[in-house]
């Protein structure tokens, strides 16, 4: 029984050091974590605009009733790949018209204000999330976040990472396709 006992921390450290090294393997895709708000509306929050900043926060009733798909982007000044990801959202914005909001996560403000001064605001509204809460609502595990919302509130895709390279333009530009698709005309019987 003592010898037991005497291996019961290898086994403990053998199945740590498992779950530690499947948690680095590069092949592992984060997308692949499906979302519970995928197909619902999204939840209720209500952020502040960032102080500083010359757009409102953002709401939920922002993200419904609109002509079309709102991405939804989860960033903050410290994430690195955050900036990564900044240019390509710019770039969405500019070519395709897209409505693009913004949460600032659990970031000062004056930091927030600078990052953006630096890189360029294409937020046509920006909520203040500092305490996290509306992270917790929507699910977040990290950022960048993204999200694409379609015209009745709805949540139809979530993208985790950075979108950045090749692959992940990719498969925003054909999710942001799909969810420009699912709108119908009213005058359409």
């Amino acid at each position: 029984m003592k010898r037991l006992f005497a291996l019961l921390p290898l086994l403990l450290a053998a199945v740590l050091g498992g779950f530690f090294v499947w948690g680095l393997n590069p092949e592992r895709d984060p997308n692949a974590i499906p979302s519970v708000l995928i197909s619902q509306p999204v939840p209720e929050f209500a952020l502040p605009p960032v102080p500083g900043l010359d757009v409102p926060g953002v709401t939920r009733s922002d993200l419904s009733g609109n002509d079309g798909p709102v991405v939804v982007n989860v960033f903050a000044s410290w994430c690195v790949p955050c900036r990564a990801e900044h240019a390509v959202l710019t770039r969405f914005k500019e070519r395709d018209g897209l409505r693009l909001l913004g949460i600032n996560y659990k970031d000062k403000p004056e930091d927030a204000v600078r990052w953006l001064a630096d890189l360029g605001n294409p937020y046509s509204a920006i909520g203040s999330d500092l305490d996290g809460r509306a992270g917790i609502e929507w699910g977040i595990s990290g950022v960048p976040e993204t999200f694409i919302v379609g015209a009745d509130g709805t949540v139809l895709y979530r993208y985790v990472g950075p979108i950045v390279g090749e692959e992940a333009i990719a498969k925003f530009t054909l999710a942001l396709r799909q969810a420009q698709e699912r709108i119908v005309p009213e005058d359409a019987s």
